[in-house]
């Protein structure tokens, strides 16, 4: 079953926007952190964005001043505003998301991936 829905993805020139969205699992207890993670063809799933239960942010380096993770009022719906796209931001991105979970077990969950595509 899909643990995790990402949606938003989509084919955008360079210097434009997407907004993605994650919806979290249900049966979840308390959120430690969501975040999104792009894998580009050929190279390793890593982290763009995410932010904690407690409301913190961590962003990559690379997408500072562009990218922008956010949270709904009830936590279970993460977004992550994407400004000023660029080629290298072509990637399937992932969302995880990091919860306890109704039985008291500290799992990740992953979602299938939503495909940005950044080209002129």
């Amino acid at each position: 079953q899909v643990q995790v829905v990402e949606s938003g993805g989509g084919l955008v020139q360079p210097g434009g926007s997407l907004r993605l969205s994650c919806v979290a699992p249900g049966n979840i207890f308390s959120i430690y952190a969501m975040g999104w993670y792009p894998q580009a063809p050929g190279k390793q799933r890593e982290l763009a964005a995410l932010i904690t239960g407690g409301g913190r942010t961590n962003n990559a380096d690379s997408v500072k001043g562009r990218f922008t993770i956010s949270r709904d009022n009830a936590k279970t719906t993460v977004y992550l505003q994407m400004n000023g796209l660029k080629p290298e931001d072509t990637a399937v991105y992932n969302c995880n998301a990091d919860v306890l979970s109704g039985n008291n077990y500290r799992t990740n969950y992953w979602g299938q991936g939503t495909q940005v595509t950044v080209s002129s």
